[in-house]
């Protein structure tokens, strides 16, 4: 196996969309590109993330996986240099991982162990979003910083005229509404009104590595799982998260 990417740090930065969520997973390496689908510790959340093949500088694998420590992959990852591509390959005797950082002036070569995950990548869930919205991500992960003020949980509700996210403590209570119009909406689509409450600590570590200037897309459904989506450079990044159901 060998995978050449062009730009070290926008890998770097995608990686940490995952660590966000897991600590360690298993990415598979077929036709597709580079691709990771993992639950959380706590079940209750899922991240799905594919690099496409298309992306890579070179692509020379036949389908394989690599089991890694997502923490120490990513501290490694947060060494690369701006100038910097990276190499990908795998000692399957020693079972490496092995980083090669290629720059004008030279190359660094880092050895990562290959852990033995037996498991197999949970399957995407298949629900009948009724509500789609897109904004920006900064704007987004502001409306959650509100939130998270005064509440470790936050409520969403949309249907066709307007998005509202709602927080409530015992420190105070949180509304913003967004009406379907407003400039910071890219979007907002709905076939019935949706509401569900989510954890505040899960939304945010879901949407904190999404680019400010990029779009977030929500896909709702009452008391259904979230669909969260955005691309951090060219890795496409989905995220599902449970509700919680209110009494």
């Amino acid at each position: 196996m060998k995978l050449v990417i062009g730009d070290a740090k926008q890998f770097k930065q995608s990686i940490e969309a995952v660590v966000n969520l897991v600590d360690e997973g298993l990415f598979e390496v077929n036709e597709n590109g580079l691709h990771l689908r993992a639950m959380d510790p706590s079940q209750i959340a899922m991240v799905d993330y594919l690099m496409p093949k298309a992306v890579f500088k070179e692509f020379e694998a036949e389908q394989a996986t690599l089991g890694l420590n997502l923490v120490d992959f990513l501290k490694i990852l947060g060494r690369t240099r701006s100038d910097e591509q990276l190499i990908l390959t795998t000692e399957e005797k020693e079972a490496k991982c092995v980083l090669e950082f290629i720059s004008p002036n030279g190359k660094r070569n880092i050895r990562l162990p290959l852990i033995d995950l037996n498991v197999s990548a949970p399957r995407e869930p298949k629900i009948p979003f009724d509500t789609t919205i897109k904004m920006r991500g900064g704007t987004l992960k502001e409306m959650l910083k509100d939130a998270g003020l005064l509440s470790s949980h936050v409520t969403i509700t949309a249907d066709a005229d307007k998005f509202i996210i709602e927080a409530k403590g015992d420190s105070g209570d949180l509304r913003i509404e967004n009406n379907k119009n407003a400039p910071n909406l890219a979007e907002l689509t709905s076939n019935a009104s949706c509401r569900a409450m989510f954890p505040f600590e899960y939304l945010d570590n879901m949407t904190k590595s999404c680019p400010d200037d990029s779009i977030i897309e929500f896909q709702l459904k009452t008391n259904a799982p979230v669909k969260i989506s955005f691309t951090v450079g060219q890795a496409k990044l989905s995220y599902y998260l449970a509700p919680r159901v209110e009494n």
